[in-house]
């Protein structure tokens, strides 16, 4: 099969050593890439939310499967164009995708479906939702309804923190366009993890389960953040409270898509709270998750092209998705700097030296290449040093001595990726 994988970061690298390895694969294009993925395909100068020329690529070398690796091609229609076209794209409708690429239609969804939810508001001037926080108070949940990059989430603890967060998006357009409208919702407490399953539009096959860091800081301190780790399987979160979740969780809202005349065909990642009152929706996405994608892909022994084929021609039956039972860890390298502006620039060296390490894998996200031939880093997060191990501790370990052997001044990382759940397993 001739496969383009859409996207440049570290979950697209992981994508493309996962489909490399397929017996059906016969070319790998990635567009844009990035310089991981160019040993395992060709990279494409085209950027991953040009949706024209994607498909026309698509349709000159004669594209059997696209890809779509981030949300936001997705949101713009690319499934919805490579069917016009006549190809295969494994990843769900412009319509299926607000599921990411609004919050308050998740809400409706959830309301629709009977899933547990937080409680919520939707709001589309600042005056209104200051009044609404004034009066619920604090710890209270700001969201951007639209794509944020990962980034358009405040938790805030006391109102200041809920107040400033509506003049940033709102008054301020901090998130862009994905600020007009806000979704402010009770704070819900537990564990937070994430659920993925492929999805044909009716039916639901568990892919597995991974746990994200989120914040910048270690002890899960300072800003949001795309992601700065992840660990896969979540301790006390096994197969079997993963099948009850997605059918408490996701089974229902698939149902309610296909009533609707819009049903859901991709991965679904379903971002959960494990409260006291059981597990609550927090939001969907409509891909894999970065960094989740890098931990949960370490550990599949069957064949991810298999695999989409099957679940873009309904015949998730015939999936037969396997996973090893190792711990997988994924430490991410971001610029210093980040979530703001990073630092950038910087030479990288050492990811031959972290990869000798038995189980250690390196992802590659915003690294270019210069005129000699020298990695250097290009954006927010650069790296993921991921393992796989017999245990979570021998997992982070690994991780830990693969970060040790990278040599990239610029580069900052949490030390803790994984801490609280070795404490808690």
């Amino acid at each position: 099969m001739r496969v383009l994988l859409v996207g440049s970061g570290g979950r697209e690298h992981a994508l493309a050593a996962a489909l490399h390895r397929s017996p059906l694969l016969a070319s790998l294009f990635i567009a844009p890439g990035n310089p991981g993925t160019a040993s395992l395909g060709r990279n494409v100068a085209i950027a991953a939310d040009d949706v024209p020329a994607l498909v026309a690529f698509a349709q000159a070398e004669r594209i059997d499967l696209v890809v779509p690796g981030p949300e936001a091609p997705l949101v713009a229609g690319l499934a919805d164009a490579c069917a016009a076209a006549g190809i295969a794209c494994a990843g769900p409708t412009q319509a299926a995708a607000r599921l990411e690429g609004s919050k308050s239609f998740t809400k409706e969804i959830c309301d629709e479906a009977g899933i547990p939810t937080a409680r919520w508001e939707c709001f589309t001037d600042a005056a209104s939702a200051h009044a609404f926080v004034r009066r619920r108070g604090a710890p209270i949940v700001v969201k951007a309804d639209g794509l944020a990059a990962g980034k358009g989430v405040v938790v805030a603890r006391d109102l200041a923190e809920a107040e400033a967060a509506i003049a940033d998006m709102m008054e301020h357009a901090a998130p862009g366009e994905a600020g007009a409208s806000l979704v402010i919702e009770e704070c819900l407490e537990g564990d937070e993890v994430s659920l993925f399953a492929f999805c044909d539009g009716t039916e639901a096959v568990l892919i597995g389960a991974a746990q994200d860091h989120k914040r910048i800081g270690e002890g899960d301190t300072g800003a949001n953040t795309g992601g700065m780790g992840a660990i896969s399987p979540p301790p006390g979160f096994g197969a079997e409270a993963q099948e009850r979740a997605l059918d408490l969780l996701v089974r229902p809202a698939l149902a309610v898509l296909a009533r609707r005349g819009t049903p859901f065909r991709g991965v679904i990642f379903a971002g959960l709270m494990l409260t006291a009152q059981g597990p609550k929706l927090i939001e969907y996405n409509v891909r894999f998750g970065d960094p989740e994608a890098q931990a949960l892909l370490l550990r599949l022994q069957s064949d991810l092209l298999a695999a989409l084929v099957a679940m873009c021609e309904g015949r998730l039956a015939d999936a037969g998705l396997r996973f090893s039972d190792e711990a997988a860890v994924a430490v991410v390298l971001a610029g210093r700097g980040y979530p703001g502006k990073p630092a950038a620039g910087g030479a990288i060296a050492g990811i031959e030296a972290a990869e000798a390490i038995a189980g250690v894998r390196v992802f590659q996200a915003a690294t270019a290449l210069d005129a000699a031939g020298v990695l250097r880093g290009a954006g927010g997060r650069v790296l993921s040093v991921c393992a796989t191990a017999a245990s979570l501790a021998d997992a982070r370990d690994a991780a830990y001595a693969g970060i040790a052997r990278i040599e990239w001044p610029d580069g900052v990382w949490r030390r803790d990726i994984g801490v609280r759940a070795l404490a808690l397993s």
